[in-house]
């Protein structure tokens, strides 16, 4: 690696900086993020057929997504407070591998991207789907959380490969 290297969130002293935006166009900016619950049969069957006892585990979910969204920039620490225009959180039940696929996306004009905040809605949304069906698996696996798209911005627009988004 380059000793030339630069990097936007630490400064000339080497110590944790947020990036100043102030300069930075209002552009319309979006990103989508997934990632993935696997569980056991038992507590797949029930979150399908809607049967948890804690009740509608997928609409509380969603809910929490779009909290975790909103408040992304206080659980990391350089992120910008953002004024999102829209969270969307979207499940799809995934009956051959007892998988629930968790979508996030987040929007808004503004003068940073929101890659962030779909991936922090997508984490929080698989933390309370495990947290409402731990009593019935404890060892539900949590993974592939990524960023599928984001468009605006400077850095322009992009996708994975072949996804749909």
């Amino acid at each position: 690696m380059s000793q030339n290297v630069k990097f936007s969130h630490i400064n000339d002293q080497g110590k944790a900086n947020m990036v100043d935006v102030t300069e930075k166009n209002v552009t319309q900016r979006q990103a989508v993020a997934e990632g993935f619950i696997k569980m056991s049969k038992q507590a797949f069957s029930m979150l399908r057929d809607n049967q948890h006892a804690k009740g509608d585990v997928l609409s509380v979910a969603q809910i929490a997504g779009i909290q975790g969204a909103k408040k992304c920039s206080e659980l990391i620490p350089l992120c910008h407070p953002l004024m999102l225009s829209k969270v969307q959180i979207e499940f799809e039940i995934l009956d051959s591998t007892q998988q629930v696929r968790i979508q996030a996306l987040c929007k808004l004009a503004g003068q940073t991207g929101v890659e962030m905040e779909a991936l922090t809605a997508v984490s929080v949304a698989a933390l309370t789907l495990f947290d409402m069906c731990k009593a019935v698996d404890p060892l539900m696996e949590i993974d592939g959380i990524r960023v599928l798209k984001k468009q605006g911005g400077k850095s322009g627009d992009w996708q994975v490969e072949g996804m749909q988004c």
